[in-house]
């Protein structure tokens, strides 16, 4: 087969929809948002990356999260509290085929650096005042919720509940639906980091936001993506000449570059596998006319949008 076609043909084979309420199994996880902790525009930001965007709100990139939905239990959860969680709950509710409150059934965490919990603090009194959602942390991340203001008074008002993950334990939520938390090197100020291994009745996901460079880590990605069907993985930044005012060792996230020599020992059928997430306000492949875009695309990888559907 010729390898153009065999892309679009992987491509195709791999991924849904991103129109809302279209017809998808049972079991669906939804892109709730692709840009890094900061979002875009990114505050302070007066490159032109950003200078257009606050120009035009409906060109806002949200902060990278996920929503898993299990249609046939009638249960949907929340991966990552970002800034953003207003509308990222909205979008998770509509998305469903079923009516409930907008009060998830469950967020799951990666680590504590800012765009990924702070939507917790919405579920408050002032905001929500939501009722007991479980909330899944690790244990170093729990003692910080539990041991720090305004966290804290998520608790002691049961707006949450905290609950526990064990690294590399699965954890069954529905009965469709299971997610093994998975450790990775990253900056721990507050926290463990892990990714996630999200399991449907047909198929699984690998998410992994936040990572330091993939060679720090004892795994090897390049057999977590055989493994999975999708792989949403950090692209951070494309290359070094993003961060050239800032000192590289202090933000060690793989380059997109570096990846994707890395992933260039797969086959094109693993590539279309892999969908680049995370992405700073700075990287040119928010900016699907870039060059660095359409060479991405090109190589067989994928970019993730907000709004993507991806059957489990």
């Amino acid at each position: 087969m010729h390898p153009i076609i065999y892309t679009l043909f992987s491509f195709l084979l791999l991924n849904c929809t991103s129109s809302p309420k279209a017809p998808t199994s049972s079991v669906r996880l939804v892109v709730l948002g692709v840009v890094q902790d900061g979002g875009a525009p990114h505050a302070g930001c007066q490159k032109d990356c950003c200078s257009t965007l606050f120009k035009d709100p409906s060109k806002f990139h949200r902060v990278v999260s996920l929503g898993l939905i299990d249609n046939l239990n009638k249960k949907k959860y929340l991966l990552e509290a970002t800034p953003d969680i207003a509308s990222q709950l909205y979008d998770l509710h509509n998305q469903s085929d079923f009516s409930t409150q907008h009060q998830p059934d469950g967020v799951f965490l990666t680590h504590a650096h800012m765009g990924h919990y702070v939507g917790l603090l919405k579920l408050g009194r002032e905001v929500m005042s939501t009722d007991r959602v479980p909330v899944y942390v690790m244990p170093i991340f729990r003692q910080f919720l539990e041991q720090n203001g305004p966290w804290n008074q998520l608790v002691t008002l049961n707006n949450v509940t905290l609950n526990t993950l064990t690294a590399s334990q699965k954890l069954s939520i529905t009965t469709q639906l299971s997610i093994t938390p998975i450790e990775v090197p990253h900056r721990e100020e507050f926290s463990e980091t892990v990714g996630f291994l999200i399991e449907g009745p047909k198929k699984s996901a690998l998410f992994i936001p936040d990572i330091d460079k993939w060679e720090y880590w004892e795994q090897d990605i390049n057999q977590w993506v055989k493994k999975v069907d999708y792989a949403l993985l950090d692209a951070t930044f494309y290359d070094a000449a993003e961060v050239n005012h800032r000192d590289i060792s202090e933000i060690p996230h793989p380059f997109i570059i570096e990846s994707m020599e890395r992933f260039s020992t797969l086959s094109e059928y693993d590539k279309a596998k892999i969908i680049f997430i995370h992405i700073n306000h700075t990287n040119p492949l928010l900016n699907t006319e870039s060059n660095a875009y359409k060479n991405t695309i090109k190589a067989g990888f994928q970019v993730g949008r907000d709004g993507m559907i991806l059957d489990l």
